[in-house]
This record gives C-alpha cells, sequence and structure tokens, in this order.
C-alpha cells in the first residue's frame, strides 16, 4: 500500500479516490473508525507516513460532554468501536489521551455510557427507548419517508450513519444491536443484559438464522410502507438483512470481551506496534 501516494494533501492520507475523477475532496482528520488506517499507514514498512499524520488526525477532535460524559465526540458508534476490534487500546496513551488523563477505551466505553443515557432520556420520544433497549450506529432503516404515527410526524431513512453526540443527533428510531454488541469489552455490565433484553423481547423477529438481524424500529408500526424488512404491528420494524460489516464486529468484540483472541493476534503484528508507537503511543502492553 503506498500510503504516500495517498497523502492527496500531505500531511493527512485522503479518504478516497475514484479512476475518474481523482481524489476526493476529503481527508481522514478526526476522531472517527480511521484510527487504525493511520496506525497501519504509520506502521508501514515500505511507504510509512510520519507523524504529523497523527498531528493531522487529532486536530480534528472535538472533545466534549454528552449526557453526562466526558470523550471526543463522534456520533455513530461504530466511530468508537471498529479500530478497537484490532487494536487493544487499554492502558496505552497516545499524547492526546494523556493530556486528558484516559485511554481511547475509556473513551469507547464513555461514549457507550452517554449513548445509554441518551436512549433511557429518550428525548425523541421513540417507542421501545429504555436502559436495555439502546445502540445508535450506521444501519439499515425501514424506509425514506414521513409518516404520521400515533398523531406526530416522523422522519424515517433506510441505511443512515445514526448517531447521538454532543451537537449532533441522527435518530429516527431504528436501534442497532452491533453498536451495543461492540460495546462489550467497554461496558459489558449494560451492554450484555442490553443484549439479552433484546432477543427476550423481540425473539425471532430480531434473533433468527445468523443471529441478530441488522436493526429495527419499534416506532415504525405502519404495515405496508416499509421499502425494506417487515413490520409487526405491535412491535414495529425488523430489517430483513444480516450485514457482515455490521455481524463481524459482534463476533470479534464479544470474543475479545471473553478472551482478548484478535487483540492477542494482532499485538504481535510488528507493523501495528511500529504504527502505534511513531503515533506515540507509549504505556501498557507496547513492548
Amino acid at each position: 500500500m503506498d500510503w504516500n501516494w495517498a497523502q492527496a494533501r500531505p500531511p493527512a492520507v485522503s479518504m478516497g479516490w475514484h479512476p475518474e475523477g481523482g481524489f476526493i475532496p476529503a481527508d481522514w482528520i478526526g476522531y472517527n473508525e480511521a484510527m487504525i488506517l493511520n496506525i497501519l499507514a504509520l506502521g508501514s514498512p515500505t511507504h510509512p507516513v510520519d507523524s504529523t499524520t497523527w498531528t493531522a488526525w487529532v486536530s480534528g477532535y472535538q472533545w466534549g460532554t454528552f449526557y453526562g460524559q466526558d470523550f471526543v465526540q463522534f456520533a455513530p458508534l461504530f466511530g468508537h468501536e471498529y479500530s478497537h476490534v484490532w487494536i487493544d487500546f487499554r492502558a496505552i496513551q497516545d499524547g492526546y489521551m494523556k493530556g486528558r488523563g484516559i485511554d481511547y477505551f475509556e473513551n469507547s466505553r464513555r461514549a457507550a455510557l452517554a449513548q445509554r443515557a441518551y436512549a433511557i432520556a429518550n428525548p425523541g420520544g421513540w417507542a421501545g427507548y429504555n436502559k436495555d433497549v439502546w445502540g445508535l450506529t450506521a444501519c439499515d432503516g425501514p424506509a425514506n419517508k414521513t409518516l404520521s404515527l400515533g398523531g406526530r410526524m416522523r422522519e424515517f431513512h433506510t441505511y443512515w450513519a445514526r448517531g447521538a453526540a454532543l451537537g449532533d443527533i441522527r435518530d429516527d428510531g431504528t436501534i442497532c444491536p452491533t453498536g451495543v454488541a461492540g460495546a462489550a469489552p467497554f461496558a459489558p455490565e449494560v451492554a450484555i443484559p442490553a443484549l439479552l433484553a433484546m432477543r427476550q423481547t423481540y425473539g425471532s423477529h430480531l434473533f433468527s438464522t445468523y443471529g441478530l438481524l441488522d436493526a429495527f424500529n419499534p416506532t415504525f408500526t405502519a404495515v405496508g410502507q416499509q421499502e425494506v424488512g417487515s413490520v409487526d404491528p405491535t412491535l414495529g420494524w425488523f430489517d430483513v438483512d444480516y450485514l457482515g460489516i455490521d455481524q463481524g464486529p459482534i463476533l470479534a468484540m464479544v470474543e475479545n470481551y471473553r478472551t482478548g483472541f484478535v487483540w492477542n493476534v494482532m499485538k504481535k503484528n510488528p507493523h501495528i506496534v511500529r504504527g502505534l508507537k511513531r503515533a506515540g503511543f507509549t504505556g501498557g502492553w507496547l513492548p
């Protein structure tokens, strides 16, 4: 991978390139799912970027308080989980996290707890939200339309990067179980009961052949108005699909919670270790 070529506007790495039009006008700057991408770029044995790439990445962080938790903000939970599928960020810190007195693992824990508190408060008045039904992240949804339900106009979406953070609420009542399951290592005391409660409450509507379906929406009870999935007039909308990008983190993060298996494999990868060190990480398990 030629990471230097991908630096269309150095020192950041570009978000993408099209053969028809070249690099897109966006870079990986600011906290999101690409933390591992920057670590891989820093750790490359052939075309590495330098430490200024990490400096540029961190420069876009937004630290704030959301529902009683102080953390680097990013609305969808996948941004707090995907890099953690592969890398154990417990007790290792870069300069930014040292300055905040926490690590990225604790940051993700706080993000999960904030989303749970948001669901309990339920400012949008969506059906079904409670201490065990929460988790906003990118997932399928019932339809791209606005409907009158329960005397209130509601706007719904199909696939959408749902989330909740300071100044950024993207919520149409659709819950994505991978958001909760991906938080199992960070906050098992609330994530695991939530998964069990979702399965018990919604049964085979939500949990079927390959585990948890991608998403459900208890508010969407308009039978026949969905664009995908199925609608129960009492329980709401349920997806018909299992998405690999969501099922994968469920399996990997539950295994990391149980045994640390994926984390332990990746700790032996010299490129990951090199990338973390070049980003300024120290402490914990790093040699």
